[in-house]
């Protein structure tokens, strides 16, 4: 469940009572649209008079945004957004592995890391994924092994797309490989300390 929910609700009626019944939420790198839904479904139930306003921006952007006044709350994958902005962990998710359907390591029901780096891998661009490519980028230092990166890509949807294909392996979570709905694609996750993709919710220290 999204720990940012009473959060968001709060932010709602904050925002209702201070400004015209308007709410901004800037989103990056691709929120989990399940939660996602959760979370507006409530705040529509909630506080209906409410106008939600969703702006999908870079994180860059969004953390501008948020220090002019442009959006009311943001979610993104990265704690680092400046002295101005606090993040708040909203949600943490398991990292799992999206594999082919057919490849060797699914004789393993959890897979070591050091396993699945002898394989390719299909990776989001740091550029297009900037806070959860360092959260992934810290899991794979845990090993001696360099990643072998066969494709760099700007979305999620491009990434499970090449997964299928048989490009390599990819990173991702539950929730997000659940929306694609893709045949071809079964997801493990990995051996020992379960390492965890964590949403932030961002918003001004002092408003």
């Amino acid at each position: 469940m999204f720990v940012a929910l009473t959060q968001a609700r709060d932010s709602v009626r904050a925002v209702s009572a201070g400004y015209q019944g308007q709410l901004r939420i800037a989103l990056s790198e691709g929120i989990s649209q399940t939660r996602l839904a959760t979370l507006l479904t409530r705040c529509r139930e909630e506080e209906p008079d409410t106008e939600i306003r969703l702006y999908e921006v870079p994180l860059a952007q969004q953390i501008k945004g948020l220090e002019s006044d442009l959006y009311d709350v943001g979610f993104a994958q990265s704690p680092e957004v400046g002295e101005a902005l606090l993040a708040i962990p909203a949600s943490s998710d398991p990292i799992v592995v999206a594999v082919p359907s057919r490849h060797p390591l699914l004789i393993h029901k959890k897979l070591p890391l050091e396993e699945v780096l002898r394989y390719p891998l299909v990776l989001c661009s740091p550029d297009a994924c900037e806070g959860s490519s360092l959260q992934l980028a810290r899991v794979l230092r845990t090993t001696d092994l360099d990643p072998i990166v066969a494709e760099q890509v700007a979305s999620h949807d491009l990434m499970v797309t090449l997964v299928a294909a048989g490009y390599g392996l990819g990173f991702s979570t539950e929730a997000h490989v659940s929306t694609s709905h893709h045949p071809e694609i079964v997801t493990r996750p990995l051996a020992g300390r379960t390492p965890m993709l964590t949403t932030y919710k961002i918003e001004l220290i002092q408003r």
